[in-house]
C-alpha cells in the first residue's frame, strides 16, 4: 500500500464527511496537521485525534468518534502502489512462496490487506498485533521463515524502511531489497528498487545463481 497516498485521500474525505464538525478548521490545515501528527503511521491514531482536538478546540465531537471514523472507512481509501497484484500474480505463477510482515492493529491491517485483494496471494501473513512482536525484532522474521518452512538465508525480504525491513531482514539472513522511499538516501540494501515490478527480476536471478 502506498501509505502516504492513502493517508491524503482518507483524510481529505474524513474531513468532508465530518465537516459539520470540523468547518472551523480549513481543509488543507485539518490534512497538513494531522499528515504531520501521523508521522507517516509511526504514531497510533489516539494520540494524533487527541492533539487534534486539544489543538483546535473540537468540541462536539470526541477523539474515540474520530478514532472509530478512520478505523470504519481507512479501507476504502487504500491506494496500492502501481504493479502490486501484477507483481504478486507473477510470484505466484513462478511457485514462490509469499509472506507478508506488517507492524500494526490486526484487524485494522488485515482489512487493509483485503481491500487491495493481495491475500489470496499470501502464504503467511504476519501482524504484530496478533504476534505479539513487531519490526524490527528479529523473532518476527525468523517467524514468517518458519511458517513458510524455509531458511532464513533462502527469503527475499522487500521493504521501505532501511532499519526496520531492510537492516532487520539482512540481520537474521535475510536478502534485504530496499523500496526506495523519498524520506532516506544512501541506504544499504542488496537491491534497491523503484518499481515493484523489478521484484520477479531479481529473484529469477538469485535463483539462476544458486542453482
Amino acid at each position: 500500500m502506498n501509505r502516504d497516498e492513502s493517508v491524503k485521500v482518507f483524510i481529505a474525505e474524513q474531513y468532508e464527511r465530518l465537516h459539520k464538525w470540523l468547518c472551523h478548521i480549513s481543509k488543507e490545515e485539518y490534512i497538513r496537521r494531522f499528515i504531520e501528527l501521523d508521522k507517516r503511521g509511526y504514531v497510533w491514531k489516539d494520540k494524533v485525534y487527541k492533539q487534534l482536538i486539544k489543538e483546535y478546540f473540537i468540541q462536539e465531537i470526541t477523539w474515540e468518534e474520530l478514532l472509530e471514523d478512520y478505523l470504519t472507512y481507512f479501507k476504502e481509501h487504500c491506494v496500492p502502489f502501481p504493479k502490486h497484484l501484477e507483481t504478486l500474480k507473477k510470484l505466484k505463477q513462478d511457485n514462490f512462496l509469499v509472506g507478508m510482515i506488517t507492524n500494526g492493529k490486526g484487524q485494522f491491517q488485515m482489512d487493509n490487506i483485503k481491500a487491495l485483494e493481495m491475500d489470496s496471494y499470501i502464504n503467511t501473513i504476519l501482524i504484530s498485533d496478533w504476534e505479539g512482536v513487531k519490526k524490527p525484532d528479529p523473532a518476527i522474521f525468523k517467524r514468517a521463515s518458519e511458517r513458510l518452512r524455509v531458511h532464513p538465508e533462502e527469503c527475499v525480504f522487500i521493504g521501505d524502511h532501511p532499519v526496520k525491513d531492510v537492516k532487520a531482514a539482512q540481520d537474521v539472513g535475510m536478502i534485504g531489497i530496499w523500496k526506495r522511499d523519498h524520506q532516506w538516501n544512501a541506504v544499504e540494501a542488496d537491491y534497491v528498487i523503484d518499481e515493484l515490478d523489478e521484484i520477479p527480476k531479481i529473484i529469477q536471478q538469485l535463483t539462476s545463481v544458486s542453482t
